[in-house]
């Protein structure tokens, strides 16, 4: 990585969420009083400067729906990275929209949010296939997993260009006393990929306390953030959010 600035990619998954939560039976996804639009909310990141959108397509439809990926995959001018279970249905459906990258996470058809890393170690066969399918189609893949050095490892082993480092335990231990144990792991986790050739992200739970430690991970790529921005946005406007998080960001790494 040449640049000496980490990339911001801002995940827009709870503006749907909170649309869902009110129009989830209604016949329009977006327009008229439908809102808020998640991809209106991407676009307005954009214009304050963030790097990228991700967007996840979830099984079951719960928040995210197959017209706000193909808008925001129209509309959007930096880049569309793709969340998505290891799914024969959402690998034909990456393949069709052909993102700029997609990122491989596991679903739960109970958690609200993604609440765990892929388990590339258990399902290596599968990931690989992925992988190998989105490689020869021209989109990067990245696989967001938790730290773990065999997770990692197996990582290197099926070709995937990217890893997302899982942050939400370092998050929930923030203020408690394994704070320092869970950003050794992350910082070592961070290491040991780039030596194996890897291109580091990370993401889950980080906010604009965190950021200011986990920017200083080493070889960071790009931070995937959506929960504290949109909630930051409440207050005081989607772009003074996204402006606020890119200025720590930088000032800082």
């Amino acid at each position: 990585m040449n640049r000496s600035y980490c990339l911001l990619g801002v995940n827009v998954d709870h503006v749907a969420t909170l649309r869902q939560a009110r129009y989830r039976a209604h016949p329009l996804d977006h327009g008229d009083e439908v809102e808020p639009d998640c991809v209106a909310f991407a676009l307005a990141c954009e214009a304050a400067g963030a790097d990228g959108i991700t967007i996840h397509l979830r099984e079951d439809r719960r928040h995210v729906q197959d017209s706000d990926v193909r808008r925001a995959h129209a509309q959007i001018g930096t880049r569309l990275n793709l969340e998505m279970a290891c799914t024969a249905a959402m690998v034909d459906y990456a393949l069709q929209l052909k993102p700029h990258s997609v990122c491989l996470v596991p679903e739960g058809r109970h958690e609200i949010t993604t609440e765990g890393g892929l388990d590339v170690v258990g399902q290596k066969a599968k990931v690989a296939e992925v992988v190998a399918a989105m490689t020869a189609a021209g989109i990067k893949t990245s696989l967001f997993i938790d730290p773990d050095p065999a997770q990692i490892e197996n990582s290197a082993e099926v070709g995937a260009p990217w890893v997302e480092l899982h942050t939400g335990a370092y998050a929930n231990a923030y203020y408690h006393e394994g704070r320092l144990r869970e950003f050794a792991v992350l910082r070592d986790g961070a290491e040991m990929a780039h030596n194996l050739g890897l291109t580091v992200n990370a993401g889950h739970g980080i906010n604009y306390t965190n950021i200011r430690e986990v920017i200083t991970l080493p070889h960071l790529n790009e931070l995937n953030i959506g929960h504290s921005i949109i909630s930051r946005a409440l207050f005081v406007g989607v772009e003074q959010a996204v402006r606020e998080m890119k200025a720590l960001m930088q000032l800082m790494h």
